[in-house]
């Protein structure tokens, strides 16, 4: 496993639409296992791919010892509501935070690194995350959504 190269604000890789997996082959398991690498690195809770010059749809969270890390390839959002006001970093954006508003629950559907489907329902920090790493799939940055 390596240490990748978080790219950072003013990269174009970060505004660009990532494509779907659609074959989860060893070259996204090498990546998957290099992101986790690299995010406990940077001391961070979530990289998205996009994050190290790949433009595809993956991204991994770890934000407590509960759940362990998490990969998602391909996440669909399913369902949100509520409301939660915080303070949001992100390693594309070093050394910078903000308050962000965003759901307070999240309902999201993908595939594992062994290319299960599962969904998982997240309230709190869970659901910041995961909306915060879905977005990198779409070229958005948690400073676009600062009031």
């Amino acid at each position: 496993m390596a240490i990748r190269t978080i790219r950072t604000m003013g990269d174009d890789v970060l505004r660009k639409k990532c494509k779907e997996v659609t074959e989860i082959t060893k070259r996204e398991i090498t990546l998957i296992n290099d992101m986790v690498d690299t995010m406990f690195e940077a001391n961070g809770v979530g990289l998205a791919a996009p994050q190290v010059g790949i433009l595809k749809r993956i991204f991994v969270i770890d934000i407590d010892d509960e759940n362990g890390t998490m990969v998602f390839i391909n996440p669909e959002i399913l369902e949100t509501s509520g409301t939660q006001c915080g303070e949001e970093g992100c390693l594309s954006v070093p050394g910078e935070f903000s308050e962000v508003e965003r759901p307070n629950y999240v309902k999201v559907k993908a595939l594992n690194e062994k290319g299960e489907e599962f969904i998982l329902e997240g309230e709190g920090l869970l659901a910041r995350a995961i909306l915060h790493e879905n977005d990198h799939l779409d070229g958005v940055l948690y400073v676009d959504l600062v009031k």
